[in-house]
């Protein structure tokens, strides 16, 4: 865990986390923490909120003195869903028949 600097004084650790761990991995391995509260932290430091502005695939959580990549927090959320493999490719190509005549064909017999 890392002991970065927030100003909110003494408050739980879901409050901040990021005065509690410095990456998305450290919030997967904590065993005191439960499912669900790994998932409201991960899914926190995801929001666009944490976006940098001039590099929306990082985010700057408050408190940790390094950006964070959102495919990392992505890639976490995945693995408490127990979805391990890497997300779609972006981009991918449209599908469009060829005859949609015979596509409308088909649902009326």
């Amino acid at each position: 865990m890392t002991d970065a600097n927030t100003n909110s004084g003494k408050l739980h650790p879901l409050f901040h986390p990021a005065a509690h761990y410095a990456s998305p991995d450290e919030v997967l391995n904590d065993e005191a923490l439960s499912v669900p509260e790994k998932r409201i932290i991960l899914s926190s430091w995801a929001s666009d909120m944490f976006a940098v502005e001039s590099c929306p695939s990082l985010r700057e959580i408050p408190g940790m003195d390094h950006p964070i990549r959102l495919a990392d927090i992505l890639a976490a959320l995945r693995r408490l869903d127990g979805e391990d493999d890497d997300p779609p490719r972006p981009g991918g190509v449209p599908m469009r028949l060829r005859r949609p005549w015979a596509a409308a064909l088909r649902r009326t017999q």
